[in-house]
């Protein structure tokens, strides 16, 4: 297997065994489970799909639910697809705790950044504003200024910087350290930080 679900709990710091202070970030990883194994016979790939969370039958479609009742297994809230696995090494229904990793590891994480809204150009580029509070311009603090010349090009270039949608990217954190496990209680602690808010889905991968 190439990686697993969880879900992020949040910061912390914790003491190194030379005495550091190691700023660390909780994940519950897993535990998952097996819901399908594709292969290249029947389905043109090797993957497993993997299951984590929860959640009622009235809130999964009829054609994943019928998935989920032909192998007699739980509802699970969030399904992912994970290549490169051997798939001799797994059956359907099979669980994968935290325990899938060793303190010491090096994980790649893949999440989405905090959504902020509609923002304007001084947060979402770091714009200075035009001007100051002086000559009138007391509505003017936070505008974007001038975004081209009327008579050319008369239009607005592609990429110009404006305001717009700011956040709830995917974002990619790699070499990220496994610092502690918890197998029992299906945690595991990594060095700094990863993207998203508290109790956002993540993808761990092994390197």
């Amino acid at each position: 297997m190439s990686g697993l679900l969880g879900k992020k709990i949040g910061m912390t710091s914790i003491f190194g065994n030379d005495g550091e202070i190691i700023p660390v970030t909780v994940i519950e990883a897993g535990p998952c489970r097996v819901v399908t194994i594709k292969t290249v016979k029947k389905d043109g790939y090797d993957a497993v799909q993997l299951g984590y969370g929860s959640r009622k039958e009235k809130n999964v479609t009829k054609p994943v639910a019928g998935q989920y009742k032909k192998n007699q297994l739980p509802y699970s809230s969030v399904l992912k697809e994970f290549r490169d696995v051997e798939l001799a090494d797994y059956k359907i229904g099979d669980e994968i705790k935290a325990d899938f990793f060793k303190e010491g590891d090096l994980i790649k994480i893949k999440g989405r950044s905090k959504g902020k809204g509609f923002q304007g150009v001084m947060k979402r580029h770091g714009f200075s504003g035009v001007g100051g509070t002086t000559h009138g311009q007391s509505d003017r603090l936070r505008a974007p200024g001038s975004i081209g010349s009327s008579s050319y090009p008369s239009r607005v270039f592609k990429g110009m910087r404006m305001a717009g949608r700011m956040g709830y990217d995917n974002i990619t954190v790699a070499n990220l350290k496994v610092v502690k496990v918890d197998a029992e209680q299906n945690l595991i602690m990594v060095k700094g930080a990863i993207p998203g808010p508290k109790s956002s889905i993540v993808e761990l991968l092994k390197k």
